[in-house]
């Protein structure tokens, strides 16, 4: 069965850190491009950051910029989003999306569970 695992969510204090990780289970991450989406409690959903599946290029919205990082590994089985200088507004479920429309009306489009994500004092 092919899925995403999503890990390192927790609590954390303002001004902290913590790193997610979305590995790829039964399938490789080669092809896809990978976003992370948040979701705060009574908000939409929002996609926060990607990386193109080629060449690796990423996107950043300005709530994150210097602050977020992604990254994949080499074997491209596993994405990375490092979070760091937390704030309390980062607050929020956080969703890895892998994507790979190799033809116009094939599309894969792959979801992990979302770990909370909580910066609080």
């Amino acid at each position: 069965q092919l899925h995403l695992v999503e890990s390192g969510g927790g609590l954390v204090q303002p001004g902290g850190s913590l790193k997610l990780s979305c590995a790829a289970s039964g399938f490789s991450l080669n092809y896809y491009t990978i976003a992370w989406f948040r979701q705060a409690p009574g908000k939409e959903r929002e996609g926060i950051v990607l990386i193109n599946s080629g060449d690796s290029t990423t996107y950043y919205v300005d709530s994150v910029k210097g602050r977020f990082t992604i990254a994949r590994d080499n074997a491209k089985t596993t994405v990375y989003l490092q979070m760091n200088s937390l704030k309390p507004e980062d607050t929020a479920v956080y969703y890895c999306n892998a994507k790979w429309t190799p033809l116009r009306d094939l599309v894969y489009d792959y979801w992990g569970q979302g770990p909370q994500v909580t910066v609080s004092s």
